[in-house]
């Protein structure tokens, strides 16, 4: 019966940050500028860390990674919202809400994992670097990352059943920008306690458990640090980019959900989503590189190499 139900939508109504009109086209350009740069930035470091043979250790192997998860995340999210807008509509197909719902949250549970994995690796280098090696090496790193994506693949599968098995009736406006998980159950007319069961018990394991860690793991570690007599500034610079981006992440994610669906939503929630779909991802890669020396040295060799190679195929062309 909840089958039947639920394919008699095949559609959700998206309001979208604004319902003025005038605004849409500065909503565009700016989504669309934050998009562009989101995609760059994380490309450029992808490539930076892949050209550069001193950057192939585990916390750029690892960096890389989070990089590449931002790249997807937001493309998840943001064309299908700059497409509504660019023509004027602001409907989504039901499959296309579920895949949207599905893939938002396998990024998102994946990235937390993966943070945990940053800090555990920044734990091992500051606090047991004689064994850094031995113990980070590129089997524990692909382990690490693929635990990361299995966890996030199994949390959202879960999540992703407990939506679909609702019955969707009334009225087919999400009062989001994105098919958000808490802001599609909000239409749900069938029991969602046990999607808020779920919904706290994930939280649990993949925001406060993860979140916990990381703060022990830094507790010992600026512990550590506070003896080191020489390098504790390089130690404790690559500490605060990485601990900048799990407080942007992690605070954002647990105030949408570490706490029960409402049936009302608000602009703040949507602030809230803004701030961690579009703009954390943005940031992160001028968080890690912007006082890292490493990468600045590895973004000023890839220009290098693509200037020569443009300019070699310029005289190629200009020969031919």
């Amino acid at each position: 019966m909840e089958s039947e139900n639920q394919t008699l939508i095949n559609y959700f109504i998206l309001l979208g940050l604004s319902d003025d009109p005038h605004l849409q086209v500065l909503v565009l350009l700016l989504v669309l500028t934050v998009y562009l740069t989101t995609v760059a930035g994380n490309l450029l470091l992808i490539m930076a860390v892949s050209v550069d043979s001193r950057l192939h250790v585990s916390m750029y192997f690892f960096l890389s990674n989070l990089s590449f998860l931002d790249i997807c995340y937001t493309t998840v999210i943001i064309p299908k919202m700059l497409l509504n807008i660019a023509v004027s509509s602001k409907s989504i197909s039901f499959s296309e809400c579920f895949l949207q719902v599905y893939f938002y949250l396998l990024m998102g549970q994946t990235e937390c994992i993966l943070l945990a994995f940053m800090a555990y690796d920044r734990h091992v280098a500051i606090c047991n670097p004689l064994h850094y090696n031995v113990i980070m090496n590129i089997v524990s790193c692909i382990t690490m990352i693929g635990v990361s994506w299995v966890i996030g693949c199994i949390v959202s599968s879960i999540n992703i059943y407990l939506i679909y098995r609702l019955r969707f009736c009334g009225s087919p406006t999400i009062d989001h920008f994105f098919c958000e998980g808490p802001s599609l159950l909000q239409l749900a007319c069938s029991d969602i306690s046990l999607n808020n069961i779920f919904m706290l018990a994930g939280g649990t394991l993949l925001l406060l458990i993860p979140f916990c860690l990381i703060l022990i793991s830094y507790v010992h570690i600026f512990l550590v640090i506070l003896k080191i007599q020489s390098g504790r500034y390089k130690a404790f610079s690559t500490c605060m980019s990485h601990i900048t981006v799990v407080i942007l992440f992690y605070g954002a994610a647990t105030v949408t959900y570490m706490r029960p669906i409402h049936r009302t939503s608000n602009v703040y929630d949507k602030m809230v989503a803004v701030f961690y779909t579009i703009i954390t991802p943005m940031l992160n890669p001028l968080i890690y590189s912007l006082r890292n020396k490493d990468v600045h040295r590895a973004l000023k060799h890839l220009g290098r190499s693509m200037f020569i190679s443009s300019h070699r195929v310029f005289q190629v062309n200009k020969m031919c």
